[in-house]
């Protein structure tokens, strides 16, 4: 009897997956040139990491096809400048590496998948840079079965993202590359001036050498915590065109991402989303005043050691809605901000608590003497922090 398996569904879908709808809908759209090998041009790319900005776009009367629908407003998924956005695309057009700075938390991952997607469809040719990174992850590998059997081949040679991406002109991608050894890292810099890999066991044939194809280039991350872990040398620095990726700078801005963000993963799990717009308000102003170490109303604040990040809020306010959907009306949600607060500024020191408590006679008390009713009822909940 033959039995059939149905595909496991994933928490997170790619970029590619998610937005599939509006890939589509935009390489009909704009019809202009394109880099070799790029699936969208570089305004489309552009558009579809920072959105249409509320306006529907509409299908040239020539593109329009029955799977596509006629308008589409573009959703931003990244926020931050789209002049950022504009030079990475740059970059990328002009097949050079790009490099994505940043403090952790800033959405530089979530921007490198979002661009090789756009670029080439796929944004899962991707290395994870951590110390026990190899040359082989970053290269290529063998499979020994076949290689014992039969000797070095071209068949028995298991690629790497990276030589997967070369061959077929796509975006590779490494995460957290100053995690990586130096002598890793410096596999790098002939991949990206030479422009092809040298495999000296297959000397002799004709797949000695893996050339890239038009199209190939590839995206880095390194957060400025982890500098001086692996420092880059000079040679490798010099094969990326470096761009930093800074917190957002709007609170409007920030507030609706950790909504949009924290929504999404309520929906994974089928739960309601049933945190309060002024809750996610306070949780957002206390992670901006804490991560710039100062109030919005210029009150000097202690800054932590933890970086206070806008992915952090949106585990904070995840938390806050698991909570409300699975333990509804066992307590006000309000209560246990002060307890997640907590977790993520100790997260790097234990002794910054002490620094939230400071906060809390701060900024907190003074904002509740303003007569502030949820700041009031934060400042009540001081005692969770000492105890």
């Amino acid at each position: 009897m033959t039995t059939t398996t149905t595909p496991a569904a994933r928490q997170v879908q790619p970029a590619e997956h998610a937005h599939a709808a509006e890939l589509a809908f935009l390489a009909a759209y704009d019809d202009g040139p394109r880099p070799p090998g790029w699936r969208l041009t570089p305004r489309a790319v552009v558009t579809f990491i920072v959105g249409s900005g509320g306006v529907a776009l509409e299908l040239p009367r020539q593109a329009r096809r029955d799977d596509l629908p006629r308008t589409l407003t573009v959703t931003a998924k990244f926020v931050g400048e789209r002049a950022l956005v504009e030079r990475c695309v740059v970059t990328l057009a002009g097949e050079r590496g790009l490099l994505l700075v940043g403090e952790p938390g800033t959405a530089k991952s979530m921007l490198s998948e979002l661009l090789s997607a756009a670029i080439c469809g796929s944004s899962e040719l991707v290395v994870q840079g951590t110390a026990g990174t190899t040359e082989d992850q970053l290269r290529y590998g063998w499979n020994y079965a076949l290689l014992l059997a039969h000797g070095p081949s071209a068949a028995a040679l298991v690629p790497s993202p990276i030589l997967a991406a070369m061959r077929t002109g796509a975006v590779a991608r490494v995460e957290e590359i100053t995690r990586c050894l130096p002598e890793v890292q410096d596999a790098l810099v002939s991949i990206l001036s030479d422009r092809r890999i040298a495999v000296p066991e297959l000397s002799g044939t004709a797949d000695a050498t893996v050339p890239a194809a038009p199209g190939f280039t590839l995206i880095a991350t390194a957060n400025l915590r982890d500098r001086g872990v692996s420092e880059m040398s000079a040679a490798l620095k010099r094969r990326f065109n470096f761009e930093t990726v800074g917190p957002i700078g709007d609170l409007a801005q920030e507030i609706a991402l950790v909504q949009r963000q924290a929504r999404a993963t309520l929906e994974r799990v089928h739960a309601p989303f049933a945190v309060d717009d002024a809750v996610l308000e306070a949780l957002v102003t206390a992670f901006r005043d804490l991560r710039a170490g100062r109030s919005v109303e210029g009150w000097e604040v202690e800054r932590p050691s933890t970086v206070m990040s806008t992915a952090e809020a949106v585990a904070v306010a995840s938390s806050l809605a698991l909570a409300a959907a699975y333990f509804p009306g066992d307590r006000d949600v309000v209560s246990l901000l002060p307890g997640h607060l907590l977790g993520v500024v100790r997260k790097d020191d234990p002794a910054d608590g002490a620094k939230l408590l400071g906060y809390w006679d701060g900024a907190v008390r003074r904002r509740a003497e303003d007569g502030a009713r949820l700041w009031r009822r934060l400042w009540e909940l001081r005692d969770v922090l000492t105890d």
